[in-house]
């Protein structure tokens, strides 16, 4: 940043020598401090929000039944997971409701994982944006969140029927009205991780490549599509477990869906101190990382 500042004042000085005015002129390509930064994303917040609302409202234009596959896409999901865990399966794993237990875990577990998957490549699909226009790249996962989450709301919607309606039937209880909350912690968490996977996946491009293999070792140890705690009893394992945000906001889930509770506080302790790790360290990250965004890798 100093280097920067003295490459700056260099040109300024170079100008003034020539007689030249150099009044409202202000540095292209160099990280602006942190404070003003988060000045410029905010006086474009209206940009970012119209951005998100028209990708996400436009990202199954090409398919003949267009936005229908935001409803359709999730349901199918959790027909097949309850189709071959339930009826062709008959798994329970000593549980009441597995098929709800899949369902929750499956379809919000794929929020996540389509921001650990596609954040490497955010950056490098804004090139085009980014070379032609002079704004905080932040913009570009920020408006990739808010996408993701437009749509994920009608996922959370489609989970909801889906365990009403599919056998053993859930019933509406008072705790449904904290999911609203438990999503929000999650889709801040996301844009962390998103902030991070961006700047990452921008400077080693092969990063997308890994996250398939992430994905699977997440899935495991996040509960996912079984009840960790009744197959894994080695204390290191659980340990590393028990640090996992993605744990902790599956059982917050099914804890208000299927159990009828409010999850207990070490639950929330976790996954809120993730959030807010993610968020603010992330953000940083990226923002270090400003300044290199519009050159080639």
């Amino acid at each position: 940043m100093a280097s920067e500042a003295r490459t700056a004042q260099q040109i300024v000085a170079a100008l003034h020598a020539r007689g030249q005015l150099t009044t409202d002129l202000s540095p292209v390509g160099v990280r602006p401090r942190l404070g003003e930064y988060t000045a410029q994303l905010w006086e474009r917040r209206h940009f970012i929000w119209m951005d998100a609302q028209h990708r996400a409202a436009t990202s199954h234009s090409r398919n003949r039944l267009g936005n229908v596959w935001l409803f359709l896409k999730p349901l199918l999901e959790a027909l097949m997971y309850w189709l071959i865990f339930d009826r062709i399966l008959g798994v329970t794993r000593g549980m009441e409701n597995f098929p709800a237990f899949i369902i929750i875990g499956v379809l919000m577990f794929r929020s996540t994982m389509r921001s650990v998957a596609s954040g490497p490549q955010t950056l490098r699909s804004g090139q085009a944006m980014i070379r032609a226009f002079t704004f905080p790249r932040a913009a570009l996962p920020i408006s990739a969140e808010i996408r993701e989450t437009l749509q994920m709301v009608i996922a959370i919607f489609v989970m909801m029927v889906m365990i009403i309606v599919v056998p053993k039937h859930e019933s509406p209880e008072w705790t449904w009205l904290l999911v609203p909350v438990v999503f929000a912690m999650q889709s801040v968490l996301n844009l962390g991780i998103c902030f991070i996977m961006s700047r990452v996946g921008f400077v080693f491009p092969d990063t997308s490549q890994l996250m398939a293999f992430v994905a699977r070792f997440l899935m495991y140890g996040s509960g996912v599509i079984f009840p960790v705690e009744r197959f894994i009893d080695h204390p290191t394992a659980m340990f590393l477990i028990h640090l996992n945000p993605l744990y902790h906001m599956l059982i917050m889930y099914r804890e208000l869906l299927m159990d009828g509770v409010i999850p207990s506080a070490d639950h929330w302790i976790t996954m809120g101190a993730w959030t807010a790790v993610l968020l603010i360290g992330g953000f940083i990250f990226f923002w270090r990382g400003e300044a290199t965004y519009g050159g080639e890798r």
